[in-house]
C-alpha cells in the first residue's frame, strides 16, 4: 500500500504489540521488522531489520507504565527511523502520559 507514492509501513515498540498488529492486519499490511533491546545497564537500543528509505512510517507506542521507559522507546525508535532515512515518521500513540501535566 503507497500513500502519496510513498510506501507504508507500520512497526510496533513493545508496549502494545497486539494493537499493532491488528492495526496492520485491517489495513493489509505486514508489521515491519524491528528488534528493541534493553542493555544490562537499562539502555534501550533498536534494529531496523528493513528498508525503511523514502517511507512513510507509523510506530505505535503507547506510554502507558513504565511511562518513562516507553517514552524513551519511542522517542529512540523514531530516531532510528530518521537515521534510516525514512520520509515521514508518525507516532501512534494511543495514551499519551503527561498529557495532564498541566492541570
Amino acid at each position: 500500500m503507497n500513500f502519496h507514492g510513498k510506501d507504508i509501513k507500520i512497526f510496533s515498540a513493545n508496549s502494545h504489540p497486539l494493537l499493532s498488529a491488528h492495526i496492520s492486519e485491517r489495513l493489509g499490511l505486514p508489521l515491519g521488522r524491528s528488534e528493541v533491546k534493553t542493555f544490562s545497564d537499562g539502555e534501550i537500543s533498536v534494529s531496523i531489520n528493513e528498508s525503511v528509505r523514502g517511507s512513510d512510517v507509523f510506530v505505535v507506542q503507547s506510554t502507558c507504565d513504565p511511562v518513562n521507559n516507553n517514552l524513551m522507546e519511542l522517542l529512540i525508535m523514531m530516531d532510528a527511523f530518521k537515521r534510516a532515512s525514512a520520509a515521514r515518521i508518525t507516532a501512534v500513540i494511543p495514551y499519551f502520559g503527561y498529557a495532564r501535566q498541566d492541570r
